[in-house]
């Protein structure tokens, strides 16, 4: 019998069983532990007396400092190098795990591959230009006519002060409820505390950014450094808590959750996390990210249109990246 026999029996191919996969270390339930107890679905509880659009404005400035908390550990130099964790060298392309490799639109609104580290490091000075932008998130509100405005979001981030209030619709208890949300009828989220009618759109494609980077760090990095520097609880709860903000105020799709999809489920299966489907595609600020491969704000020019569901979309949402 020749060597090249031995793979065969009576002229045909013996078939082989695959080998089968090992999940990553990050989706078994023994790495997926925490370093707080308790119910995270009460930390985004908003408080009866703050304004929807100024606790989400909260929520999105505290998950934007926790994700940028968690950036630094990647961006640290290797002694033995000289190069961050994260460097164009290892990782090459924004991948998410799970086949997702996240692109950037270029000036001419191609999408292109760009390194991790220059992916992420537009998505910070991206969000932090949107949250310093009084015209997303404005910076003083007026307080309502009758009494104190109640509250401030992100340490100071929103003082009362003189910008005058968007004018309320007619008061009259016979008028029907469109025509009380104002001119039109539109209603949006933050309207009554002054932030504009394109500010959750805005917040879904900074939360979808945001996402990204966290399936970027549980993929490339998990071992090197976050397990290596006894890390990955911190990781995982700067996650839950992110998803849970996302999941509560429906502006994370389950589609952009995909590559970390095991983990969140066990999340949910304990109880750490809601059930519920988040906001699908259909009527969502921003569309969901291609299930292999999404596009963003170019970095090269902060006029070009940004997030981008995917290759397979033509059209960016309005207003991002501008």
């Amino acid at each position: 019998m020749s060597a090249e026999s031995g793979d065969h029996a009576g002229g045909q191919q013996i078939p082989t069983a695959p080998v089968p996969q090992k999940s990553p270390f990050y989706f078994r339930e023994q790495y997926a532990t925490l370093i707080v107890r308790g119910n995270f679905m009460t930390l985004a509880a908003k408080p009866m007396v703050i304004d929807d659009g100024e606790w989400l404005a909260h929520q999105v400035v505290e998950q934007f400092r926790l994700l940028n908390e968690m950036i630094k550990v990647i961006q640290e130099v290797n002694g033995h190098t000289g190069m961050p964790i994260c460097n164009p060298r290892t990782c090459p392309t924004m991948s998410g795990g799970g086949g997702h490799t996240y692109t950037w639109l270029d000036q001419a609104g191609r999408p292109c591959r760009i390194s991790a580290a220059h992916y992420i490091s537009s998505v910070q000075r991206w969000i932090k230009g949107k949250i310093d932008d009084p015209n997303t998130f404005p910076i003083e509100i007026e307080p309502p006519i009758n009494g104190p405005y109640p509250g401030q979001a992100s340490g100071g981030m929103l003082n009362t002060g003189s910008t005058p209030p968007i004018p309320a619709g007619p008061t009259s208890l016979n008028q029907p409820l469109s025509q009380l949300a104002g001119p039109a009828g539109r209603n949006w989220v933050g309207k009554a505390a002054g932030f504009p009618e394109n500010f959750e759109s805005d917040v879904r494609s900074m939360y979808k950014q945001m996402m990204r980077c966290y399936c970027h760090l549980f993929y490339a990095h998990w071992v090197d450094p976050f397990w290596h520097a006894s890390a990955t609880k911190e990781l995982n709860t700067c996650f839950i808590h992110f998803v849970n903000v996302g999941k509560l105020f429906k502006i994370l799709d389950d589609k952009d959750m995909e590559p970390l999809r095991p983990l969140v489920e066990i999340w949910v299966d304990k109880g750490l996390l809601p059930a519920a489907v988040t906001a699908g595609s259909s009527g969502s600020a921003t569309p969901g990210a291609n299930s292999r491969e999404g596009s963003s704000p170019a970095p090269q020019s902060a006029a070009t249109t940004g997030v981008n569901a995917g290759v397979s979309d033509s059209v960016a949402p309005p207003g991002v990246g501008q």
